[in-house]
């Protein structure tokens, strides 16, 4: 059994048990958090397909650790002008373990 959920911006396929990163959530680590923007779930028999979402599934996890990803580096230069500017980024993620996928 499968969900897809929509959070952030983006889309996630998840099964229970899964722990996978998302974008940074406003809750406290070993809250519960429920997933309601379900865009299709599969139960090994049938596939159910929401328009845009499907009514009256979620998806709930727990919330492992908040934690900042891997340093990207945006450098930006213009040839011939002597301008450079170099600047480091770490995207905030939140850390989440599926629990129960409800549908």
């Amino acid at each position: 059994m499968y969900a897809i959920i929509k959070t952030g911006g983006k889309q996630y396929l998840v099964r229970e048990g899964d722990v996978i990163r998302v974008e940074k959530l406003n809750t406290e680590e070993g809250s519960v958090v429920t997933f309601d923007e379900v865009l299709a779930i599969n139960d090994d028999e049938s596939l159910k397909v929401g328009t845009p979402a499907l009514e009256g599934a979620k998806v709930e996890a727990k919330v492992i650790k908040h934690g900042k990803g891997k340093k990207i580096i945006v450098f930006k230069y213009k040839p011939k002008k002597n301008y450079r500017k170099k600047q480091g980024h770490r995207q905030p993620f939140t850390q989440v373990q599926i629990s129960k996928i409800i549908g």
